[in-house]
Formats: structure tokens, sequence, C-alpha cells
């Protein structure tokens, strides 16, 4: 059987970029993911929908990958004029349906900004950002959870619900499967130019990097022909693209690594700065949590340890933020991130994982750095022209 999908792309000025939202017409007509609440987004939706012959009125169902805006911000509209079933995984489902950055999460990013050591002024002008585009969530949505293997109707066919958590708690992905075709709509779990943010796109996140990497050997071992992306063009391949972002995300550590033995200790911020550099807007969100979620991998791996306050020296400390150091400098020469991590089977869920104390813990002693030079760059040109190094273009889904 043959799948007609619809792939709507919507320009994103906000900060975005280009995102993807799908139509499945048939018995049950159904949006996944519907885009940004403005009205420039919608009415390039309705536009895109009239070309299908479809209005906003007969959407019967929209399934959501996970809670950001640029996924969620139409659903409460789209919901108000034709009576749509909304469905999300219920660890997301809370947010989707307030649409507002809520006192709670708000409170989470405070306390998670001043533990990183970001700067009072950088924490101003975050937040600022953020105020300026606090309605492109849009309105409150009623939703339907959904959960982890649950089989539901879009279309003419039939989708599962794979939980592939990471980039949210809650993110999802809806896999269809038949003896001739297989593929899945799997919103930012893999996206076919750039890796997604993991560590500031949702703080809820625990051992993000670790949860993220299950979560793409689990989409890995589905061995779809192919996956359709939130943002930018269908992912042919997506087990080469799997094994590229699992690569980066070694390369990453491996890099961050490098950093902190070039110092005795270190907040988030100052690793995050030398890994990407000054950051504005919501890269001061993104970039440290990206550097933390990787701070936490070496963490979990006993490589790196949280460096108690002095109380001398804890109103400095306070100021730079919570100080992580190299448990065994003297061996910072002999550990190779990805060997060390591979050997604990840290990168990969569907293989044993060895426990700290166990044979094959610890067992690498002799690095081969294949790091010329940790400051190499990534450079990337990004949607709106603009080139940096090693570090985003220009969206939250810009990521390198």
């Amino acid at each position: 059987m043959t799948v007609d999908v619809h792939q709507i792309q919507l320009g994103n000025a906000v900060f975005e970029g280009e995102n993807n939202a799908y139509l499945l017409d048939g018995d049950v007509t159904t949006l996944i993911d519907v885009g940004i609440a403005t009205a420039e987004t919608r009415a390039e939706l309705e536009a895109e929908l009239t070309t299908a012959g479809v209005s906003i009125s007969s959407i019967d169902q929209i399934l959501l990958t996970h809670w950001h805006a640029d996924h969620t911000g139409l659903a409460g509209e789209i919901q108000a004029a034709s009576g749509a079933t909304v469905r999300a995984h219920a660890d997301d489902a809370d947010i989707i349906a307030t649409g507002t950055d809520s006192t709670k999460r708000h409170e989470m990013r405070r306390q998670r900004l001043e533990e990183w050591g970001v700067p009072a002024a950088k924490q101003d002008e975050l937040v600022s950002f953020l105020d300026r585009f606090g309605g492109i969530g849009g309105e409150a949505v009623d939703i339907n959870p959904v959960t982890d293997g649950e089989t539901i109707s879009a279309g003419d066919i039939e989708l599962t619900v794979m939980h592939l958590p990471g980039h949210t708690a809650g993110h999802v992905g809806y896999q269809y499967e038949n003896q001739s075709n297989q593929f899945a709509f799997v919103g930012d779990v893999i996206l076919p130019e750039y890796t997604p943010n993991i560590g500031g796109a949702d703080l809820r996140v625990e051992s993000p990097i670790k949860t993220y990497l299950n979560s793409l050997d689990r989409l890995s071992r589905a061995e779809c022909e192919y996956v359709w992306p939130g943002h930018r063009e269908r992912i042919t391949d997506p087990a080469s693209r799997v094994n590229a972002i699992r690569t980066h995300h070694i390369e990453r550590t491996q890099r961050l690594y490098d950093v902190l033995t070039e110092c005795d200790t270190a907040d988030v911020w100052r690793v995050s700065a030398a890994l990407f550099g000054e950051l504005e807007t919501i890269h001061i969100l993104h970039g440290p949590g990206e550097a933390f979620a990787h701070l936490m991998c070496l963490v979990e791996a006993g490589i790196v340890e949280h460096v108690e306050k002095d109380t001398k020296a804890e109103t400095t400390q306070k100021k730079q933020g919570q100080q992580y150091q190299l448990v065994d400098p003297e061996s910072a020469n002999n550990i190779e991130i990805e060997t060390f991590l591979s050997e604990t089977k840290y990168w990969n869920s569907g293989i044993k994982k060895y426990e700290y104390g166990t044979p094959g813990y610890w067992t690498n002693r002799h690095r081969t750095p294949y790091w010329n030079c940790w400051w190499r760059s990534y450079i990337h040109e990004c949607h709106q022209g603009s080139i940096a190094p090693d570090r985003w273009g220009c969206g939250c889904n810009i990521w390198c």
C-alpha cells in the first residue's frame, strides 16, 4: 500500500527556521505537527491544505511530536475551528495544554541558569527575548495523552507511537509499517542537516545525553526506510543519519573533556564559552544546556565530579555557578572518551551495560588523540545566510 503523505513546509521567521507539518487525508484526516501560532504561519498552512482539498474545519485529528511551540502553536486554533482531537505524549501534554511558559518552568529555568553560572546580564537578555515571542505557543488546547506502543488511526492507515525522549521528555515518533513500506514521523529526534539541542530544549530531562542516545538506538532498531523530520527534507537514510549524530555527540563529549583538562575547575557557562563562544538570545539557554548535558554524561560515567563549595570562596563560586573537575587529573592523557564510553556501553542501550566497578569499566589506559585541535570548527551556513563556527547558525533547531 502506498501512503500519500502531504508535506507542508512552513516558513518560521521567529527563530526556528523551516518547520514541517504533515497531512494524512482519509477516514481520519490528520495533521502531524502544526507550526507556531502566528497569522503568517496559519495562512501558509491554510493555503497548503486548500491545495490538498482540505480545510481547517475538516481536520479530525492532530498528532503532536513534542511540546515546542514551532510544532504545537496552532493546535488550539485548529481544535477550536474543527473540534479535532489533539494527541501528545503524557509527559508533554500539560505544557502543550496551556500554550504558555508556566511559573514552574520559569522558575526551573532561572534556577538552572544560576547553577550554570550564566551572568545576570545574559539571563536578562534571554528573558527579554522569550518575552517578545510569548504568544507563539498559541491558545489553550485539550490534549488526549498517548502512550508508547499505542496504535492510532490516521488518514487511512495505522500509526504506532514510539516514545523517543531526549530533545523533550515527552517526544514521540509515529511509525507506519507494512510488508512493503516502513517509515516514521520523527519530529526533532533526528534532523537532516543539524542535530537537535539536548539539555537546554527541555530542562526536565534527566541524563539528557544517555536518554537521547537510547532514543537514537531505538529509532535505529526500527529500521525505517525513511523518516519525516520536523524540519527540512525527508531523511532517506535514517541509519546513517543516526550514526552521524551519535558520532557528533561522542566528539562533543571529547571536546568538553579536553576543555576540563585545561583548567582545574569550571562551571557550565565557562565550558559553554569554550565550546561555542559568545552566545545570544535563545542560545543563552541552549548553549550551556548542551554543555551541561555532555558534562552530566561524564559525571555519570565517573570521569568528572561536582566540586563541593568552599565556604571561604562561597560568594565567588555563587557568581560563577556550580564547579566541576576531572576525578583523576593525573590520568587525563590516558582516557580516550569514545573508547571508554563504548567499552562501558554508555552509548548503546541495546547492548549489556557495565555497572560501575565491574570488569570492563575504566579499562582504557592508552589514549589515541584524534582531535588535532579541540578548537576545530564546524562551519555551517544557516537558512538566513549567517555563518557561525562550531555553534548554531540562527535558530533553535539549527544545531551543530
